[in-house]
């Protein structure tokens, strides 16, 4: 067996009022999944037993997806953020076209950045960390024309 493909990144959210407006309406992406999941199935596969799920699966336009996912009737409390050296799955890099406006019109939402845009050492790249509504590390980059 081989992984053939990345076929979308899981984020478990609080609140899918809040989250949603995020990863749809600021960053852009499309929802093509919108149902309650449970039963059976859900149980087995999330290992959460009575599941009751809202997905929303949305995509960017190379066809990644992102798919929020608020366990309705087994939330858990909000954690402590974490730290960009913390162990485990960290962040989410999203490639975006124009960092310098993303990040500006993301920071007058509300939108907590570790720092504006920085060109990467390589110079191939600007980049940034961000945290969307539930505290989860986003990291942006926009690939600088001189790489390609």
């Amino acid at each position: 067996m081989s992984v053939l493909a990345i076929r979308h990144t899981g984020i478990v959210v609080s609140n899918m009022e809040t989250s949603l407006p995020f990863y749809r309406d600021l960053l852009g992406l499309e929802i093509w999944w919108d149902q309650i999941e449970d039963g059976p199935l859900a149980e087995a596969v999330t290992g959460v037993p009575g599941a009751r799920i809202h997905t929303v699966k949305m995509k960017a336009p190379d066809g990644v997806s992102i798919e929020l996912l608020q366990y309705l009737n087994t939330p858990k409390p909000v954690p402590p953020l974490s730290n960009a050296n913390d162990v485990g799955c960290n962040h989410v890099a999203l490639r975006v076209g124009n960092l310098d406006a993303f990040y500006e019109k993301a920071k007058s939402a509300g939108i907590r950045f570790n720092t504006p845009p920085v060109v990467a050492a390589s110079g191939k790249a600007k980049v940034t960390y961000c945290r969307d509504p539930e505290g989860v590390y986003l990291e942006l980059v926009e690939v600088l024309e001189s790489a390609s």
